[in-house]
């Protein structure tokens, strides 16, 4: 069942507010809409890319209804946190994974995204807690942000580094979500991120190469943080 479908089914729909994130894809909000509610944005936690719960406390107002968490990039939102707060609101909360990465692929992606950690200079790399399966490994790319980040990601390409924006506009800078809400943390991470590949099929010659490319252009970047 989609998770419009379930919206509808848990009885919410017109005049019914659903918190979502805006770091992610519009397929979320485009649920909520489809169920007749109005999707209500909440900021991201810098660390882990899913809702923050305090935001989501936040935006909660007498008219939410539920609220939609989606796990991203093989990192587990603090689901427990947000299932209280559902409690105490009585909020309908639903998750919603990005697409599995094979089981027996994940501890492959694990040993490349270890390697990556201790290789890589001048980006920020990725917490690796709560069984990060690095469904994408996402990089902070330091500097005056999305200028410095896809200047880092075209010279990345020129060296034969497939890498890739994970989000290129947040949901609630479309035209058809457009919202004035403040999301300082998606508005960063959406300029700052890059996804670096950490793919079971790449051989450990292809991961030394990605490590050196970025290195090679840590010096025009700021320290990471």
């Amino acid at each position: 069942m989609g998770t419009s479908a379930m919206l509808r089914a848990a009885g919410v729909g017109v005049g019914d507010e659903v918190v979502v994130p805006a770091f992610g894809n519009v397929e979320v909000a485009e649920a909520v809409t489809l169920a007749g509610a109005l999707p209500v944005f909440a900021d991201i936690d810098p660390v882990t890319y899913c809702l923050d719960p305090g935001a989501v406390e936040a935006a909660v107002t007498s008219r939410t209804a539920a609220v939609v968490v989606v796990h991203r990039f093989g990192r587990r939102a603090d689901i427990g946190r947000l299932h209280a707060l559902g409690q105490r609101h009585e909020l309908l909360v639903l998750e919603q994974g990005e697409s599995e990465v094979p089981y027996d692929e994940t501890a492959q992606r694990r040993e490349r995204a270890a390697y990556l950690d201790t290789k890589l200079k001048g980006v920020g790399t990725p917490d690796g807690g709560d069984g990060h399966t690095y469904q994408q490994y996402v990089v902070r790319v330091p500097g005056n942000g999305r200028p410095d980040r896809d200047a880092f990601a075209r010279a990345l390409r020129a060296k034969g580094v497939d890498c890739r924006v994970p989000v290129k506009t947040p949901v609630h800078r479309l035209p058809e979500f457009r919202r004035c809400v403040s999301l300082p943390q998606t508005e960063r991470a959406a300029d700052e991120t890059l996804a670096l590949p950490v793919d079971a099929s790449l051989t450990k010659r292809e991961m030394q190469r990605v490590a050196a490319a970025c290195n090679a252009l840590g010096g025009l970047l700021q320290p990471a943080f």
